[in-house]
């Protein structure tokens, strides 16, 4: 049974930062692959960043490239994502995912196997 807890999301003023926490209880986390998602009041869950196994490998929408940086440290069991520069738009529920085939980081939600419970983050303009 995999579980991910997300934190660290909050209230912020547009153009400010914070950084959420995906912590994975897993046998060997570095067998897996995680997203990042978000889903706005009235709008689809999106994809927003997403790393492979080894960290070296990262994709980004087009919405967050170049504010956001998704990472991960093997040895805390631990994914995060570094929000800079927020903006009223990026105001949604975050979600850590975790994909089984870690080689490769996924874009569809339906790729990944577990889903952490959430993280409010709101900006405000």
């Amino acid at each position: 049974q995999v579980q991910l807890v997300e934190s660290g999301g909050g209230l912020v003023q547009a153009g400010g930062s914070l950084r959420l926490s995906c912590v994975a209880s897993v046998r060997t986390f570095s067998d897996y692959a995680f997203g990042w998602f978000r889903q706005a009041p009235g709008k689809e869950r999106e994809f927003v960043a997403a790393v492979s196994w080894g960290g070296d490998s990262t994709y980004y929408s087009d919405s967050v490239k170049g504010r956001f940086t998704i990472s991960r440290d093997n040895a805390a069991n631990t994914v995060y994502l570094q929000m800079n520069s927020l903006e009223s738009e990026d105001t949604a529920v975050y979600y850590c995912a975790a994909r089984g085939d870690g080689r490769l980081w996924a874009t569809a939600s339906y790729d990944y196997d577990y889903w952490g419970q959430g993280t409010q983050v709101t900006v405000s303009s």
